[in-house]
């Protein structure tokens, strides 16, 4: 009863957004959950208000953006229990000793970075955008540049608090718990709600060598930034970059681009020069239209260290990958600065009002043997077609498979050492593009079944339980998904909009 109380005081309504933010709870006045948590005690924080079933959130990707006889949890509540900036703070706990940090579930990972930079120390793992929730990425996984090396932030955990479905308050790691603590990362919200999560630190770079560098074809591409990331190989390029990406280019589509630019940085390009543009125009057009673009960073300096060599490692790297020779762009950027670089592309859309546009994103985890395939029917062909105007990067990079844990929720291609994450990450800004996108998409997943290219989905979506079971999970992941639903949350309150679980489970 505690925690299902505690659990109240975190459940806010979301519209309109000039309400006061301690009144607690907000949904259809037919909600069977608000009963029982009247039955509780807990009446004084239950308000009904039909227009619970609006809009949450602007849509990115299909992430699920209403409650429907629901409660939407509003994480940021979590750290103003208290009132004012300080309870705030006090959701973000580090041990320098412990070389760890505690983070509420609704702390931003820019403000772990703060934080944790305040010791000179950092988490190992990101997302390429910051300005997320702790609980949203480890629900989900947490991919960015620098999994390759130290997994996605998912594997980059030692100790969770969690509300359960059954109401329980669980603090849960490897060694406690482990079930739950392996069934809630990269659980979708499906098992808990994340109220706590220790992440680990390492000492802090303070500064980084931005490295972007273009190519003219995928298998150049993809065959340098498998070398980069075998950190076990033992090459001249195996693990010389902190960080690894890659981008693909067509026609023009990253001159200007809205993530490929230092925040502050005046120029509209990172290719610099009154040529530029035609000097990439020129390469594209040889190029078959298509580019691509590897980026990725060397830190240094501060409790790191490797100011003595980073010199040396670039001059490798320049050396010895195989690029599009003149056209190499490095920048020496901050820590900070390179970490949080997104965050200037999304303040000048903002300020363009092309930022709170639906996201028909897709996002795709690919084998690497079928990834050649996929940038022939996908990058070469779907792509090149019918996207005028269409504005976003589209990513390409590898990961290590030995850095995922398969024990956890998280489903990721188990076949291969080595997988691909594809982020065709694309905004809908005119009138008809998101319909048209959309249709693109759904001919991407139909070329790769199609094809035979087993792709999962990451931050994926299905219309129906059917669609979950066999096109995500799979049968032996859907049967231990299903379990773990049964023993932590039997009556499926939780995140029912997915459409994994709508009724109760037998």
């Amino acid at each position: 009863m505690a925690a299902l109380f505690v659990l109240g005081c975190f459940l806010l309504q979301t519209v309109p957004a000039a309400r006061a933010h301690d009144e607690a709870l907000a949904w259809t006045p037919a909600s069977p959950f608000r009963d029982e948590l009247r039955a509780l005690g807990v009446g004084a924080l239950i308000r009904d208000d039909a227009e619970a079933t609006a809009l949450a959130s602007t849509d990115f990707g299909n992430v699920t953006a209403a409650a429907l006889d629901g409660v939407v949890v509003d994480m940021p509540s979590l750290g103003r229990l208290g009132g004012g900036s300080s309870s705030t703070a006090s959701r973000l706990s580090v041990s320098v000793e412990g070389q760890y940090i505690d983070a509420g579930g609704e702390q931003l990972w820019v403000d772990v970075l703060r934080a944790a930079l305040a010791h000179g120390l950092t988490p190992r793992s990101w997302t390429d955008y910051l300005h997320l929730t702790v609980g949203g990425t480890l629900s989900n996984a947490g991919i960015s540049g620098q999994a390759f090396r130290y997994g996605p932030q998912i594997s980059n955990v030692q100790e969770l608090d969690v509300i359960t479905g059954l109401g329980e308050m669980v603090t849960c790691s490897k060694k406690k718990d482990a079930d739950l603590f392996d069934a809630v990362l990269g659980g979708l919200g499906q098992f808990g709600v994340i109220t706590r999560a220790r992440i680990p630190l390492v000492p802090a770079p303070t500064r980084a060598r931005w490295v972007r560098l273009l190519y003219t074809g995928a298998a150049a591409l993809t065959g340098d930034q498998e070398r980069l990331i075998d950190v076990e190989r033992g090459d001249a390029l195996s693990g010389l970059m902190d960080y690894v990406e890659g981008t693909v280019v067509a026609d023009e589509g990253l001159i200007g681009s809205w993530r490929s630019q230092s925040p502050s940085s005046s120029s509209s390009s990172f290719f610099s020069g009154p040529d530029a543009a035609a000097r990439f125009a020129k390469l594209a057009e040889e190029a078959g239209g298509v580019l691509y673009c590897l980026e990725g960073a060397l830190y240094y300096g501060g409790a790191a260290g490797g100011e003595r060599d980073v010199d040396k490692r670039l001059e490798t790297l320049l050396r010895e990958l195989r690029y599009a020779r003149g056209f190499a762009s490095v920048q020496d950027v901050s820590y900070v600065e390179f970490l949080d670089r997104v965050h200037g592309g999304e303040l000048k859309l903002r300020a363009a009002g092309q930022w709170d546009v639906p996201h028909p994103w897709l996002n795709l985890f690919l084998p690497r043997s079928r990834v050649l395939d996929f940038a022939a029917g996908v990058f070469h062909g779907i792509l090149r077609r019918g996207t005028t105007g269409a504005m976003g990067p589209v990513l390409v990079y590898p990961m290590n498979r030995n850095r995922w844990d398969s024990g956890m929720s998280a489903v990721f291609p188990e076949e291969e050492e080595v997988f691909y994450t594809v982020g065709i990450l694309r905004l809908a800004v005119s009138e008809g593009d998101l319909g048209r996108l959309e249709e693109q998409n759904d001919e991407i997943l139909r070329f790769c079944e199609e094809a035979g290219i087993a792709c999962v989905q990451y931050l994926s979506y299905y219309a129906d339980q059917a669609g979950w079971e066999k096109k995500h999970f799979g049968p032996a992941k859907w049967a231990r998904f299903v379990e773990r639903k049964r023993e932590y949350d039997p009556k499926a309150i939780l995140s029912r909009g997915q459409r994994i679980f709508t009724s109760p489970l037998a």
